[in-house]
């Protein structure tokens, strides 16, 4: 009533609950044209479930022939719906607007419904809003495969963590070839090149630079086109060093950077046999999978 008093113009009001956020132009269109002969429209769904009514300990069935789902917005022309509010008794409240027509016999008439005008009252109903609201959505999976030499150094830098030893991956950055793996992963999943257009090995800012850099961007491109990472796989092919007793931390380590939980982040490794430059230990291959989801 208090918002109806601050209007000036006196032909149509439409009145909309904020708890139902899938609004759209072409709801306001159709009530608009609803209203045509009438004192008001409101969309509506018909009853599809069976309905129960409780009656002492037992239930019994009701008939739901005419039974309708009253949603809003609902519209109305400003001054029958005026006039129903003045004559409106304050020993009850309305539970819609129509109601409040109705009571003085105006009329009212349904336009069809929505279901995505669902009205957001229970916990579960948050949750379903939010999958709505994301639209279509598409899963995309990229590969990256990133490999480099080993020569003298203190320690070997994988997956975020820094193993001892007395070799060390030689690079333009750290040359953490996991990191790479997934970073390259990660930018194929979403069609943006690979870690060398974003940050190119001649540039000499990125000199020694730590990898989780480009992990981090990888990671935030996909956030920044409104989508999420699922998970990543990443396998180190090398003799040495062992990656078993490290792969918890790597894991701990690239949840850390990603903002994913542990449970969807794999590190394995596995060996050559001894064959080619991995079994001669003189570099160390990392291949990766990485799938995430986008707006279709």
């Amino acid at each position: 009533m208090a918002g109806l008093a601050t209007l000036v113009r006196d032909d149509a009001v439409l009145i909309h609950d904020a708890a139902r956020p899938f609004l759209n132009s072409g709801h306001i269109k159709a009530l608009l044209a609803g209203m045509d002969g009438a004192d008001g429209a409101i969309l509506a769904l018909p009853v599809a479930d069976t309905v129960k009514r409780e009656s002492g300990e037992n239930i019994v069935t009701a008939p739901r022939d005419g039974l309708w789902r009253a949603q809003t917005p609902q519209a109305f022309r400003i001054a029958p719906l005026r006039a129903a509010y003045a004559a409106w008794s304050d020993d009850e409240a309305p539970t819609d607007d129509a109601g409040v027509i109705e009571a003085v016999g105006g009329r009212v008439r349904i336009v069809a419904g929505d279901p995505m005008l669902m009205k957001l009252t229970y916990p579960e109903d948050f949750e379903m809003a939010e999958r709505l609201a994301g639209g279509a959505r598409i899963t995309r999976i990229g590969q990256g495969v990133d490999a480099h030499r080993l020569g003298p150094g203190d320690g070997v830098w994988l997956c975020g963590v820094k193993i001892p030893s007395d070799k060390a991956l030689i690079g333009h950055s750290d040359a953490d070839a996991g990191l790479h793996a997934i970073t390259d992963a990660i930018l194929g999943a979403i069609g943006q090149g690979d870690i060398g257009d974003h940050f190119p090995p001649t540039d000499p800012q990125w000199k020694g630079a730590p990898s989780h850099l480009f992990l981090t961007h990888a990671a935030n491109l996909v956030r920044e086109g409104g989508g999420a990472l699922i998970n990543v796989d990443v396998t180190m092919i090398c003799e040495q060093p062992k990656i078993k007793p490290h792969r918890e931390a790597m894991r701990a380590r690239l949840g850390e950077i990603l903002g994913l939980p542990v449970s969807r982040i794999s590190v394995k490794a596995t060996t050559t046999e001894g064959m080619g430059y991995t079994g001669r230990e003189e570099g160390i291959l990392a291949q990766a999978i990485a799938s995430v989801e986008t707006p279709a």
